[in-house]
């Protein structure tokens, strides 16, 4: 069984740093690397690209609505064409520097806000799958099960590898839960190597609400800045290994 563990990183900005992006690089199969409007710069994309491939790590664009100071968290009001163009404003801009360093993008994954207002619009979605669809159609999507940027997707004829979130809490309808509201982040190591365990074992996730939910997933993703994230992910990888799977890129899980 192979599965993808991935993170967003260099979601820093000139000496400032989220995590310690060196040494989570070697634990991960894929980054999703920052494009420069929520966190990044042109400096640090190209550092991350260069530790990917020194790693072996799939490489994918995380683009999100620019806006440091909220982190990308917030939304923005955007009419469909600027967020068309920010989306692609950043995807050019990642796959421009990997290219100079004989690196092609394995896929994006949408940060925070935008990924949110993004699969609220299923003409929106569909939109945008069409122009990262006309720009690599190779790229594959992530995204959490059944949502509508998983569906403009495939309908696109892109891949979609679908996400199950080891550090947040789900409610009943199978969304994240609030990071406003207490408990929704999870950072304890046993709570999250249970979580992997029955994910791994059972497809299931049990919600903040008590409720046993199944998760379509073959993908883990720990977010970089949560406390503690590299031991976060560590857990998670030791665990996927002591169910018997074997992590690995995004291309190599879809193949």
């Amino acid at each position: 069984m192979k599965i993808d563990l991935n993170s967003d990183m260099g979601e820093g900005f000139g000496v400032y740093k989220v995590c310690d992006d060196e040494q989570l690089m070697g634990i991960v199969s894929s980054a999703n690397v920052a494009c420069g409007f929520h966190a990044g710069d042109p400096e640090m994309m190209a550092r991350m690209v260069r530790l990917a491939k020194k790693n072996g790590v799939g490489v994918g664009a995380h683009p999100g609505l620019a806006d440091r100071l909220g982190f990308g968290r917030r939304e923005i009001p955007v009419d469909a064409e600027e967020m068309e163009q920010q989306v692609l404003y950043q995807l050019g801009a990642l796959s421009a520097i990997a290219r100079a360093q004989d690196v092609a993008l394995s896929h994006i994954s949408f940060h925070a806000a935008m990924g949110n207002m993004i699969n609220r619009d299923r003409s929106l979605a569909e939109r945008i799958m069409k122009k990262i669809r006309a720009i690599d159609p190779d790229l594959i999507v992530f995204s959490m099960p059944g949502m509508i940027i998983e569906q403009a997707a495939l309908d696109c004829g892109l891949k979609v590898l679908n996400l199950f979130l080891a550090d947040r809490a789900y409610d009943v309808e199978g969304q994240l839960v609030s990071r406003k509201l207490p408990n929704s982040v999870i950072k304890e190591e046993m709570k999250v190597r249970a979580r992997v365990r029955q994910f791994l074992e059972n497809g299931t996730v049990t919600t903040i609400e008590g409720e046993t939910l199944s998760v379509r997933a073959k993908s883990i993703l720990v977010h970089s800045d949560t406390p503690g994230s590299l031991e976060l992910a560590r857990t998670v990888r030791s665990e996927i290994e002591a169910c018997g799977g074997k992590v690995a890129p995004a291309r190599e899980v879809l193949a």
